[in-house]
């Protein structure tokens, strides 16, 4: 194993053993840290910076300066349930459960915002939920905001006191989301609409937080909840909406949208070239693209720009989860989960594929600081087993394990993060580093199957199809002047299949001497007890029986029609509905 191979920065493990920081160049403990054996160390966080290591053991809250390991601050907080820096590190807020007691008055603040070099509180107030509980900061440390009662409210740190600006009454923003950028700040606020109403996502300048200031705003329906990204430069923002129910009846797992706005006022909608949830929304750290995951599995993943115009396509797979490295010249695609952790790892300059990998059992994955390494850990309450993190090459090689041996468990396991003038350029490699063979057996070897599917290989195969990847710009010629008239695609593919209906004819099995046809599919109809729901079962059931009957056909060598074609491209839809509706079983 060559200097090269290994990371530079810290990994910080807590578990039932306490918390235990190791270092990622030499993977052996940290021996200047002194090890917190608690065995109630309910969190452990790192400064954005990675100057100092926080964590609460259930008596006190520490703080440790991490050149030294030196304790920095001790704060008298037992009951702390969430931990947070301020970007440059100058503040730190803990969380407590909020109650009332004999010795708890109504509405004692139970979030505290700590000066770490004066040790002393500069604000407290009381914030009931531990959904969201973090105040949202400037990256200059200038402004602190919050959601107070559906109201906004921002405060200027150097004057904590009193509020500086708050949005109108009668805006009513359920959630908001503030840019990371210093100076100008824009805010990103969400309303959510009533009854027969449309959601509204509303963009503004500060400090306008009311019609003067707004920027960029975008309606839609069926947004009962939504997650804000905005990419690292702050300029733009990525919102998705979701819902429990899709209204619809198409999907099992409610409906997702994907919208895009920027600080220039531009929105837009971007549009996803297959139907299902969507997984996953990563920015590129460079912040001039973004990778999707989405559609009903083997899910696809594409890269858009910032016109939300597709850049490439890497195909469908088993995944549901993406990583950039910190650089941005890697993309990282895994599969966890319910999923077998398939890994693939692509250069996103070149669009070639890295290596293929399989990480299985990972409950929680990481890049390095330095972009060439990554940490997949499997950790408790996920997994109860094999518990413990590794350390890979981008390559693929396993450069170190850790494995935590039973009874112990292991929580989390996180990387100290550096700051961006430590990040250096590298030049990626096609050469495999050779690494370690794991010590313990895969815990999960079989594929998860919905309780409809077991007993089949319907759904194991209808994983594996894959599309490959794609550049949907390379398949533009270049320097060719486009056809400025439009053709009617519906009409011609309308006119396409009626001339197809006509000519179509079923070939029975007995026109094909010496020649044996699988009529029926793989599928089991088990029926429901829903007369609706039975009925699509039925027909659904008839379908893939035809497209079996189809597939019998054209291995044996007959020529099929357009519209017999077609149908046998979306047998993977009516596999995923069936096996919805089977789940619905009484």
């Amino acid at each position: 194993m060559t200097s090269n191979s290994k990371s530079t920065a810290f990994i910080s493990c807590r578990g039932t053993h306490g918390v235990q920081v190791f270092d990622g160049s030499l993977f052996q403990p940290v021996e200047g840290f002194k090890h917190e054996s608690s065995k109630t160390c309910r969190l452990a966080v790192w400064s954005m910076d990675g100057k100092y290591l926080a964590w609460a053991n259930g008596v006190m809250v520490n703080v440790v300066e991490t050149s030294t390991w030196s304790l920095l601050a001790q704060f008298e907080k037992p009951k702390t349930s969430g931990l947070q820096f301020s970007p440059k590190g100058n503040y730190l807020m803990t969380w407590e459960p909020y109650q009332v007691t004999k010795d708890i008055p109504v509405n004692t603040p139970n979030l505290n915002i700590w000066n770490l070099k004066t040790k002393q509180s500069v604000k407290s107030y009381v914030q009931k939920n531990h959904s969201k509980w973090e105040p949202s900061w400037s990256k200059d440390e200038k402004l602190l905001a919050r959601n107070l009662n559906l109201e906004l409210q921002v405060y200027e740190v150097d004057k904590m006191d009193s509020i500086n600006q708050r949005s109108e009454s009668t805006m009513k923003i359920a959630d908001f989301s503030m840019s990371p950028l210093c100076a100008p700040y824009f805010f990103l606020c969400y309303v959510q609409g009533t009854k027969g109403q449309p959601s509204f996502a509303k963009l503004f300048k500060y400090p306008s937080l009311n019609a003067s200031g707004l920027i960029a705003s975008k309606s839609f329906f069926q947004g009962d909840r939504v997650d804000m990204k905005w990419n690292k430069p702050g300029n733009c923002v990525l919102l998705m909406t979701s819902t429990d129910v899709d209204s619809t009846g198409a999907s099992y797992y409610g409906k997702q949208t994907l919208h895009f706005l920027d600080v220039k006022g531009t929105s837009a909608m971007v549009q996803l070239s297959k139907d299902g949830p969507i997984y996953s929304v990563e920015w590129n750290p460079k912040g001039n693209e973004f990778c999707v995951i989405y559609g009903f599995m083997p899910a696809k993943a594409t890269l858009f720009d910032l016109k939300c115009e597709p850049k490439f396509d890497f195909g469908t797979g088993p995944r549901n989860s993406g990583f950039f490295n910190p650089l941005g010249n890697m993309l990282l695609l895994g599969g966890f989960g319910n999923l077998q952790g398939k890994i693939e790892i692509w250069d996103v300059e070149s669009f070639k594929l890295i290596t293929p990998m399989d990480a299985p059992d990972t409950t929680h994955l990481q890049w390095s600081p330095d972009g060439q390494h990554f940490m997949t850990s499997t950790t408790a309450p996920r997994l109860r087993v094999s518990n413990g993190f590794k350390i890979w090459h981008y390559s693929g090689g396993l450069l170190f394990e850790h494995n935590i041996e039973p009874p112990n468990e292991l929580w989390e396991a996180m990387w100290q993060p550096v700051p961006d003038s430590d990040l250096k350029e590298f030049k990626i490699s096609n050469k495999k580093v050779l690494g370690i063979k794991p010590s313990q057996p895969q815990v999960s070897k079989e594929l998860y199957r919905p309780p409809g599917a077991r007993g089949t290989s319907a759904i194991l195969k209808f994983l594996e199809e894959r599309e490959p990847p794609s550049n949907p710009r390379a398949a533009k010629p270049i320097g060719v002047a486009p056809n400025k008239t439009k053709p009617n695609v519906r009409h011609e593919r309308k006119m396409k299949k009626a001339a197809a209906a006509e000519k179509a004819k079923e070939l029975p099995s007995e026109n094909l001497p010496g020649v044996e046809i699988t009529v029926n599919s793989s599928v089991h109809l088990e029926l429901t007890g829903d007369e609706t729901v039975d009925k699509k079962l039925r027909d659904l059931k008839k379908k893939l029986d035809q497209i079996a009957q189809l597939k019998a056909q054209q291995s044996a060598g007959k020529k099929l029609e357009l519209n017999q074609l077609d149908k046998m491209k979306k047998e993977n839809d009516f596999l995923k509905e069936f096996m919805e509706l089977s789940l619905k079983k009484k």
